[in-house]
């Protein structure tokens, strides 16, 4: 059954784990996705959906997607923006992917050399197309290609 906004939309969310890691979302419970100042990764957010899914993302030190997130509130005010003109979305864990997919097999796989992870590598809230998003969890489980 589909949502009454139509298909499931997949996203990909990068966090310094140093600052907020999938283990800190994990403790908390639900997460605040907030503090993004990039117009078009605050575009995404205001376009996410509950029930959408994201692969949650360690940038900066070990570049890796480590988990699934599932959005669990959508179109909410950054409550770190005291302006309001910022948007966040709340978050909550799925799952811990089996294995890590590091950004280095990302970018070696040419079946995902257009994803927005590659191409706008510095975007903090990028979109998944499905077919990536079935790619990346099947690399996930069934382990490296080494």
């Amino acid at each position: 059954m589909s949502k009454s906004h139509g298909a499931k939309s997949y996203w990909l969310m990068k966090s310094e784990p140093d600052a907020y890691s999938w283990d800190d979302l994990l403790a908390e419970g639900e997460g605040t996705w907030d503090g993004v100042r990039n117009h078009r990764a605050a575009n995404n957010l205001r376009a996410m959906q509950v029930g959408d899914e994201a692969f949650f993302y360690h940038s900066n030190i070990g570049k890796e997607i480590v988990g699934v997130v599932q959005i669990s509130e959508s179109g909410i005010p950054d409550p770190s923006d005291p302006e309001g003109k910022w948007a966040a979305v709340k978050v909550k864990p799925v799952r811990k992917l089996a294995r890590p997919v590091t950004l280095k097999e990302v970018k070696a796989d040419p079946k995902l050399a257009e994803m927005e992870l590659v191409k706008l590598s510095r975007l903090s809230v990028a979109v998944v197309t499905p077919e990536e998003w079935a790619y990346i969890l099947k690399l996930a489980d069934e382990g490296g290609k080494d």
